[in-house]
């Protein structure tokens, strides 16, 4: 058994070696963040730096694979979480052919989600400046859980026209979990969890490295 006093000392001596474990000048939030998660929380890495890497190329070459002609497909994230891989697999396609390819847009969906009276939440950007009418959609998010996430984004697709197909792109599918009948079309991984497990995507731009770990 640890000494009371032990459990008194911990959150001071986690806050401050929290704010020293980054050289750079990244938010305080996130240095906490990141502390939480590699220190305090108990997680299993289920995607590494390399694995995410070589992940995104084989979604990428996935969707050049099945959208030969650019002209018929756009490709939009999801705000706020799935944005980070939606710039990769952007930035990869355009690596690949040389060329930005797809109309890339980003969808904020904060006002159609169906908790929106129960919690708190922030609007984000949406940037969309094209029509989807009749075009082939790939959505694009981070962890595939409920379902409910992507209800709303295809409600707020509506807004900026009639596509003719949607697609789902997910870097982590939480099989079993589903609450509505939406399942991806692209998965970078697809994984068996339980509701008191939690999956955290780490992105480099925002956390300081690429990881995904599932956390008990």
């Amino acid at each position: 058994m640890f000494p009371a006093f032990l459990f008194l000392y911990l959150p001071v001596f986690s806050t401050a070696t929290a704010f020293t474990c980054y050289p750079d000048h990244q938010s305080i939030s996130t240095d906490l963040n990141y502390y939480f998660y590699k220190n305090i929380a108990p997680l299993k890495s289920l995607l590494n730096a390399q694995h995410i890497q070589l992940t995104i190329k084989r979604l990428a070459n996935q969707i050049l694979e099945n959208h030969i002609d650019p002209s018929e497909t756009v490709l939009i994230g999801i705000q706020p979480r799935g944005i980070f891989l939606s710039d990769r697999i952007a930035r990869e396609i355009q690596l690949e052919k040389g060329v930005s390819v797809f109309p890339y847009g980003k969808l904020d969906i904060t006002f159609y989600r169906d908790d929106l009276r129960n919690e708190l939440h922030v609007p984000n950007k949406t940037d969309i400046l094209f029509s989807i009418e009749g075009k082939k959609v790939i959505l694009v998010d981070d962890v595939l859980y409920t379902g409910r996430t992507i209800r709303a984004a295809l409600d707020a697709l509506m807004d900026f026209g009639r596509p003719k197909k949607v697609e789902l792109m997910v870097l982590i599918d939480r099989r079993y979990s589903r609450e509505l009948p939406i399942q991806p079309d692209y998965t970078g991984k697809s994984i068996d969890s339980i509701v008191t497990q939690k999956v955290k995507v780490l992105w480099q731009e925002r956390d300081g490295n690429d990881e995904v770990v599932l956390m008990d």
